[in-house]
């Protein structure tokens, strides 16, 4: 499918007889071409109808197109749209232009004015073609100081992720009016050196200059003579557009290198799972090399609750990059870390103080775990050294942390001869949503007052238990817990990697119980998914348990220091996650993801094979009754344009906050539709159906 996006280094920079001139050269070179404007202004009414001026310029060169949406008013597309009651969205104008799309032909999207002209209050028509994620026509107006521009423009559209097919420099103004003053032969001189220079600067960024047309006064689209030289000077760029591109093979050769060489998570190196490959993301969608696109159900494992290519996020990377992208912590401090502390205190249950700066998710478990033991140690209860887990726990794949997961279900019975051995304690049988049951915590407080001795803490995951099995419990489990453990003198960790953030409908799951842990993991979603990044949280009676002991007993200093600890540019990912997160209604949206669905799966219940059905915030859970095969359910999922990935029993979504209803409901239906098939085919669902 081949589809261009043509915008312009401003307005008037001649993007419309360009547009109108391809389409001519595509004809003649025997290609179908339609053109699209996504936004026309200044249009005016002919029989009730309104005429796009642009579009009719192209009919009257002889080209077909259309305009999606129209307003009267010659002005910016935000301000006439807003003049008219209306008010334009990205997501809808980028629908809007998918469907334009057609196999069998060329596609030109001319953009209104250039990269910045603003949609809306937010969005702006480089945030459109980020969207549409097309190769760019970038038409440079012929004038003085358009190095400045076309040199700015190439900077944003790379700073964007949009590949650009080529430019054009073009004429549009005489003399008198765009560079009064000069001479011919001092103007032939500035626009001989422009074309000069944009070349040059082109083959530096491999980005073609492939065409220059000049000023011609006598130019009309309805004038053959005048279509004919432009098309002949567009030729060149037409046969480039024309051109079938195909990846094919460099993505076959890419899938298998990646097969051969490259190990993924949880799978074989000789017999892996199968992967995709994907070319870019936005929003809520992946975008694969092959053309597809996927509605992100995972959200990459749960973290990138933004959805991609948000725009303070990408800046806050870019920015801090040109500045400082690392520096060791050890002895020195940078603004990021100082902003991203400022931030999780003011949002952090009451009590936590202090904030260890580590790279992952298992990390920080490892901090916690040794925050703890050190916590004791500096007591002079060295005794303390063992940990009490939920059955079903997962807190992460590294060693102590594997010592953490249930060593029976989990996923590191493997390891378990070389694991530390902790106790393990049923999980709470009470359900979220239903009325607690005091009796569901007796096989903790019979564990807690046996061990106490011995224990330095008990580590939960609140409320929810994610990679164990997506088992939702009742928060007053957690209040019981927190006051044995006041009682006891037990530590109680709180692992939020998971739940952080917002995703079970308020910023922690710990304020579901209103209780407040001895120590705190956080990550995934810190970031919004750009770096990695975690956090771990201490009171300060932990952190000067610690740090006040002699030197008998530990020095008083914490002895952990990872490499890339506080990295400038996670923590400047992190810092604009969180303003984006706290500017955003993000309890609103967590709550119309419930409410999605909730309705969404409800379907799922009465299907045979299916277990169990749960929604809490933004998490969307169909439980099995036997173990699901991963390939062939993802297989399933892909076919119909979802990407989600089941483990074991578990079938989930956990969508971005910011996917639209649509995107919920494709996800929702495409989970329904897999069970049903399931149910039809020995628990196992068939692509074709």
């Amino acid at each position: 499918m081949r589809a261009f996006f043509v915008t312009g280094t401003d307005t008037d920079a001649g993007k419309t007889a360009v547009t109108a001139g391809l389409l001519l050269a595509l004809s003649r070179l025997g290609t179908e071409a339609f053109a699209v404007k996504p936004v026309q202004t200044g249009c005016t009414e002919k029989g009730g109808v309104p005429e796009a001026p642009d579009v009719a310029a192209w009919r009257a060169a002889g080209g077909r197109g259309e305009a999606l949406f129209t307003f009267r008013v010659p002005c910016s597309p935000h301000l006439a749209a807003r003049l008219e009651g209306a008010r334009l969205e990205v997501s809808t104008l980028a629908r809007a232009c998918r469907e334009c799309l057609s196999p069998g032909r060329v596609t030109l999207f001319e953009g209104a004015g250039g990269l910045y002209v603003p949609l809306n209050e937010e969005e702006s028509m480089l945030d459109l073609m980020r969207e549409l994620h097309l190769p760019v026509l970038l038409v440079v107006g012929n004038r003085l100081g358009c190095l400045n521009h076309a040199l700015l423009s190439l900077d944003a559209l790379d700073m964007a992720g949009l590949p650009v097919a080529g430019m054009v420099l073009c004429r549009t103004t005489p003399p008198s009016l765009a560079d009064a003053g000069t001479s011919p032969e001092a103007e032939a001189l500035i626009l001989g050196d422009n074309a000069a220079r944009l070349a040059e600067e082109g083959k530096k960024r491999g980005v073609p200059l492939l065409a220059d047309i000049p000023y011609d006064a006598s130019f009309s689209p309805a004038d053959a003579a005048c279509m004919d030289a432009l098309a002949a000077r567009l030729e060149g760029a037409a046969r480039l557009l024309a051109q079938e591109e195909d990846h094919g093979e460099e993505e076959k050769e890419r899938l298998a290198f990646d097969r051969a060489h490259l190990w993924h998570p949880y799978t074989s190196a000789l017999n892996p799972l199968p992967v995709l490959d994907v070319a870019g993301a936005s929003g809520a969608r992946l975008l694969l090399a092959d053309g597809r696109e996927l509605v992100d159900g995972m959200s990459s494992w749960w973290c990138r609750v933004h959805g991609y290519g948000n725009r303070r996020l990408v800046q806050a990377v870019q920015r801090q990059a040109a500045r400082l992208s690392h520096v060791m912590f050890g002895g020195l401090t940078h603004a990021p870390a100082v902003e991203l502390g400022r931030r999780l205190l003011r949002l952090l249950p009451p009590g936590m103080e202090h904030i260890f700066l580590a790279d992952s998710g298992s990390v920080a478990v490892e901090v916690a775990v040794k925050m703890a033991v050190q916590f004791h140690q500096s007591a002079g209860h060295g005794e303390k050294c063992r940990f009490a887990a939920l059955r079903g726990a997962y807190h992460g794949d590294t060693l102590g942390a594997m010592s953490l997961c249930d060593p029976v279900t989990g996923m590191h019975t493997l390891f378990s001869g070389i694991l530390p051995k902790q106790l393990f304690v049923e999980r709470p049988s009470c359900r979220f949503h239903a009325p607690y049951d005091p009796s569901s915590f007796e096989p903790m407080e019979r564990a807690l007052r046996t061990h106490a001795h011995e224990l330095a803490a008990v580590v939960v995951e609140p409320v929810v238990q994610g990679a164990g099995g997506m088992w939702f419990y009742h928060p007053s489990y957690l209040r019981d817990l927190r006051a044995l453990c006041d009682e006891l003198g037990i530590l109680l960790i709180a692992d939020e990697i998971a739940t952080g953030f917002g995703r079970t409908g308020r910023m922690f799951a710990c304020e579901w119980a209103g209780i407040s842990p001895d120590i705190m993991c956080v990550g995934k979603a810190l970031t919004g998914g750009m770096m990695t990044l975690s956090a771990v949280a201490a009171t300060g009676r932990v952190a000067e348990g610690i740090s006040r002991a002699d030197a008998a007993r530990g020095g008083g200093v914490f002895m952990h220091g990872p490499t890339f600890m506080g990295n400038p540019l996670a923590c400047a990912a992190a810092c604009a996650s969180l303003d984006e997160l706290c500017a955003s209604p993000w309890q609103d949206r967590v709550q119309a993801l419930e409410k999605r669905l909730a309705h969404g799966l409800e379907p799922c219940r009465s299907l045979p094979g299916v277990a169990d059905v749960r929604v809490l915030g933004a998490i969307g859970v169909m439980e099995r009754e036997e173990p699901v095969d991963v390939a062939a359910w993802q297989d399933f999922f892909t076919a119909r344009g979802v990407w989600i990935r089941p483990f074991g029993y578990t079938v989930y979504v956990m969508p971005p906050f910011i996917a639209s209803e649509e995107e919920v409901d494709t996800l929702t239906r495409a989970m329904v539709e897999a069970a049903a098939s399931a149910a039809a085919h020995g628990g196992t669902p068939t692509r074709g159906e």
